[in-house]
């Protein structure tokens, strides 16, 4: 079974169904930190032009979702949704780093990346890079992505494109391992309950445990 399908599985299982539910223990929502191969090291540039790595975040858990700015939906609604979640969480908010990492470093400069992300939370973070960066992060969080033309098949080089890519927002520890990670179209009390959660078992903003 490939990551991919397993993690295609993970959907799945987190959808409630009353009929097999009854009398079922709870599921467990986290892995263990370090038992998932998903995260690492990293290192770009965020959109005010700093550079910044994985250690830079260090004290604080993650949500991350990878995207690009050119997106007409999915980022878009995803940001939004991420946006809304920071002001669910109240005060708990500051004790989670949000980042949105492009996947179009060609496009996305630093300064478009501080545009885009300033019209969903002051909050969020871009992150962008050289190519081969992005690439590194992307290949060390199994985020799958490729560039598309406008007419929906591969891209030949030249012109206009979109980037298809898979659509998981990722909730890792404060040191950036793996912890859960929450499907396109979550519910927005569902992922802000599962981040308190996160930040009551896994550490605080003042970095206890």
């Amino acid at each position: 079974m490939t990551l991919a399908v397993a993690l295609g599985a993970a959907y799945v299982m987190r959808g409630s169904s009353p009929g097999l539910m009854v009398d079922q223990p709870k599921q467990e929502i986290f892995a263990e930190p370090g038992s998932v191969p998903i995260g690492g090291q990293f290192s770009l540039e965020d959109h005010t032009g700093e550079p910044v790595t994985n250690d830079d975040f260090a004290g604080k858990l993650r949500l991350i979702f990878f995207g690009f700015t050119n997106c007409p939906d999915i980022c878009p609604t995803t940001l939004a949704e991420i946006a809304r979640t920071i002001e669910l969480l109240k005060d708990d908010a500051d004790a989670v780093a949000y980042l949105f990492v492009t996947l179009d470093p060609e496009r996305d400069t630093p300064d478009v990346m501080a545009e885009y992300v300033k019209a969903f939370d002051r909050g969020i973070t871009g992150l962008t890079g050289t190519v081969d960066q992005v690439d590194a992060m992307a290949d060390t969080y199994r985020v799958a992505f490729e560039k598309i033309g406008m007419d929906g098949e591969a891209f030949q080089g030249s012109g206009d494109y979109l980037v298809s890519h898979q659509g998981n927002t990722y909730l890792m520890s404060k040191s950036g391992e793996y912890l859960t990670h929450f499907s396109y179209g979550t519910a927005l009390e569902e992922m802000a309950g599962t981040i308190r959660e996160a930040i009551a078992r896994f550490g605080d903003a003042d970095g206890e445990t």
